[in-house]
């Protein structure tokens, strides 16, 4: 939409081609169904949020940012607030009025929209001449491939720009999941399934080395973990095949070790005669008990008054170290967003377009770029539709 949009407001005859009954679907189920749509933040603060390949985007944000992005929506009539963490949410935290904007413009701009399936790139030796769709053939001097990538299939994202890509001789590097759950190595998550942690610190941890940290909410599942601050560590956990992962999970975040241990004996005062089982109520939700008594080695039925101190030490140190080993990801359809896709030393980074093909271009998810949670992501999608978009439009008028 970003795409066709920039080409029609630069002169082009554009049209979009769009197989699912409705466009947008994808953008309406981002953020809760509130479209976190960008990050409310410098040039290089987007660079450093994207992971993959971001120095490939240092020309796209320079050309549109987020600024601009959030100028740009907001002209077309949705007022839009910055929250926690410089995250940009619509005023009325509704992602259709993201999407309704572009539809709007779109249809003001003159812009055709085909309910159609791009399936083949017609070429004329190394010049793009037009897009075969299952429904009709478009004659074009150039086109935008921005399908996006594998996640959320039902939304339309079925690695269509994969396929025409490499049809075309374009290198694919391997897609994967990221910004995904993760499944453990054990079953102690499936006796948590359910239970929600909220103001926890998650580490996580490569081969022994610390990569990440951060606060916030995480989910336990019948297959491991998910929720806020598991979507953001998946992010940094690229190299399942080679290395091995464990998370960390600080449970009382603000308190030190001796100020746990004085609270813990607090808690131990007021239930002497009680099982240890029974005096835990207060200090962690119900069902982490269980697991958190099994992994102490304090029997569950144990006096608490006869607790040593050397046990004290391990419960301390476990509330601070609740560790969970990762096996993998969840499948790439569960991610948010795909991890790989053209090779980005394929396109110019000044204007999308194919170093191998004329007149083709690329937008989005479908490249080998992606980012961390915030907005960023659907920042990339702006900034690359746009330059893609006033590329090819400058490019059909030359």
């Amino acid at each position: 939409m970003m795409a066709a949009i920039t080409a029609a407001e630069n002169g082009a005859s554009a049209a979009l081609l769009e197989p699912k009954e409705r466009l947008g679907k994808k953008l309406n189920i981002t953020g809760k169904g509130r479209c976190n749509l960008t990050n409310n933040c410098s040039e290089a603060e987007l660079l450093q949020n994207v992971p993959q390949n971001g120095r490939f985007l240092y020309s796209a944000f320079s050309q549109l940012n987020s600024q601009d992005v959030m100028a740009f929506f907001e002209n077309l009539g949705v007022p839009l607030k910055t929250e926690r963490g410089n995250r940009v949410f619509p005023v009325s935290d509704r992602a259709f009025d993201i999407s309704g904007a572009l539809e709007r413009r779109l249809k003001a701009l003159g812009v055709e929209i085909r309910k159609d399936r791009a399936e083949e790139l017609l070429l004329s030796g190394d010049r793009l001449t037009g897009v075969m769709g299952a429904a009709a053939r478009y004659t074009a001097p150039c086109a935008v491939v921005a399908t996006g990538g594998l996640s959320y299939p039902l939304t339309g994202s079925t690695g269509d720009g994969y396929r025409l890509a490499a049809s075309v001789g374009h290198t694919i590097v391997p897609t994967r999941g990221s910004l995904v759950p993760l499944v453990e190595e054990g079953s102690a998550c499936a006796a948590l399934q359910g239970l929600s942690l909220r103001n926890v610190r998650l580490y996580v941890y490569e081969d022994g080395k610390e990569i990440f940290s951060d606060f916030g909410e995480m989910l336990f599942t019948h297959y491991g973990v998910s929720g806020p601050l598991v979507l953001s560590a998946s992010a940094h956990m690229r190299h399942f095949h080679q290395k091995t992962y464990l998370l960390r999970i600080d449970l009382k975040p603000a308190l030190d070790e001796q100020t746990l241990d004085r609270r813990l004996l607090a808690d131990f005062e007021k239930h002497l005669n009680s099982d240890f089982i029974n005096a835990l109520g207060e200090l962690l939700p119900q069902k982490l008990i269980p697991v958190y008594i099994e992994r102490s080695g304090v029997p569950p039925r144990c006096k608490v008054h006869s607790i040593t101190r050397e046990q004290r030490r391990e419960l301390v140190h476990l509330l601070k170290h609740f560790t969970i080993p990762i096996r993998g990801p969840r499948g790439v359809e569960e991610a948010i967003v795909t991890s790989g896709g053209v090779r980005t030393a394929e396109v110019n980074p000044s204007t999308m377009e194919s170093k191998l093909i004329h007149g083709l271009y690329f937008a989005g998810e479908v490249l080998d770029v992606d980012a961390y949670t915030g907005g960023f992501n659907l920042q990339i999608a702006w900034s690359t539709g746009f330059v893609a978009g006033q590329h090819a439009a400058w490019s059909a008028e030359g």
